[in-house]
């Protein structure tokens, strides 16, 4: 079994609403594990065979395992030089996207064999129409190994209708069908005056509405070069009750169930 949360830009919580269903997953002793094809990050951690982003450090300590590279295979750091690129924790250089790939799948069908369920993260937004024809993290890699998808929404930033409608456009048609589900993050008020909205949005894109989160108090660390959220720095390992926070405030604002049901269906 397989999921993929996907975002309409950096920031919009991909990593905490994948870290958040891999924890409510292990909750119910699922024997679950991350996944993040290709990371951008300027926050890695170290793990025992090499180093990967942040979030997946955090999303292992919400399955309740050691991070291993296979969690992250392609990790693009930042340095003084410019832009490492590492591939399971070896620094490589002149790599093409075919390469990239492969490795980042063969990461993925080993954590596949060895665990029930992956729950991915795509990065930054799917629907860069520039960078789409080399995308490795997001529709790239779902179409690869046919992974059901969920679109997140940042309500905060704004344009958030426009946002979720735009991302599915953009996407190749070919792809669409990927696109199972959508929710909306970071909300603040009365979740009935969306509905108009999400009605609409189910209407256009025949994806299935799945909840809106809250703006809530949950302090995770971020992996975004450009994230501007986030606590200090400190060890991953002390996250664990933010997360069990973050999975009872999940369950009493978002479908459940149906985003079960998505990672249970073939996209």
């Amino acid at each position: 079994m397989k999921i993929i949360f996907l975002g309409t830009s950096s920031g919009v919580g991909k990593t905490a609403m994948a870290a958040m269903f891999c924890r409510y997953l292990k909750n119910r002793n699922v024997n679950v594990v991350p996944f993040k094809a290709l990371n951008l990050s300027s926050s890695s951690h170290v793990t025992n065979d090499g180093e990967i982003g942040m979030g997946q450090a955090l999303q292992s300590i919400a399955c309740g395992l050691e991070p291993t590279v296979d969690m992250n295979p392609i990790l693009l750091k930042y340095s003084e030089s410019g832009v490492e690129t590492l591939i399971r924790g070896e620094s490589v250089s002149g790599k093409d996207r075919n390469c990239l790939l492969k490795a980042a799948l063969e990461s993925y069908d080993k954590l596949r064999d060895r665990y029930e369920v992956v729950v991915a993260e795509g990065s930054g937004s799917p629907a860069e129409i520039n960078l789409s024809k080399n995308d490795v993290a997001n529709i790239g890699f779902a179409r690869e190994r046919n992974v059901p998808a969920v679109l997140i929404g940042d309500i905060e930033r704004g344009g958030v209708f426009a946002g979720l409608y735009g991302t599915w456009k953009l996407i190749d048609e070919k792809d669409r069908h990927l696109l199972k589900g959508f929710m909306i993050n970071r909300f603040r008020g009365d979740p009935e005056i969306l509905k108009k909205g999400t009605d609409k949005i189910t209407e256009l894109t025949g994806m299935r509405f799945l909840g809106i989160m809250p703006l809530i108090d949950v302090h995770l660390p971020e992996e975004d070069a450009l994230s501007i959220r986030g606590p200090k720095k400190r060890n991953i390992s002390d996250y664990s009750k933010e997360l069990d926070k973050l999975v009872m405030i999940a369950e009493k604002n978002l479908d459940m169930d149906s985003i079960v049901d998505i990672m249970n269906s073939s996209a």
